[in-house]
């Protein structure tokens, strides 16, 4: 019988740390300025915008996919990605990045795009008959 108390509290312990775990590891802070991100090791969601000038690269050798962006402010800093292009990518608004800044670029482990709504309200423009 004391031994199904014993399992019971390993258990319970065991799902306590793990839940500690995970919410630690959900606790990943949005940043909009890349100052911030640049000198801070820990994982981060840097959110900004495509610069277009720069265009992309997509290195099939590697299979990396490179580009630029943009915070709020107009900083600019490389992005990194180890796969494909996201498939809305060049029709986005704005660009979410999952990961951290090392050796001179932000080495994203997940993107993530905001594209225009098809649901956004459109000029509606009026007949007169």
């Amino acid at each position: 019988m004391k031994n199904k108390y014993i399992f019971g509290g390993f258990i319970i312990v065991i799902f306590l740390g793990l839940m500690g775990y995970l919410f630690t590891q959900s606790n990943i802070k949005y940043e909009s300025d890349f100052s911030n991100i640049i000198n801070n090791d820990k994982t981060v969601k840097a959110t900004g915008k495509w610069v277009k000038e720069k265009n992309y690269v997509i290195d099939r050798e590697t299979k990396t996919f490179s580009f630029y962006m943009r915070d709020e402010k107009g900083k600019e800093m490389k992005v990194v990605y180890n796969g494909m292009m996201p498939n809305n990518f060049e029709s986005a608004t704005s660009v979410v990045v999952t990961g951290n800044f090392e050796n001179g670029y932000f080495r994203a482990k997940d993107i993530l795009t905001k594209c225009p709504s098809k649901y956004e309200e459109q000029p509606v423009q009026s007949s007169r008959l």
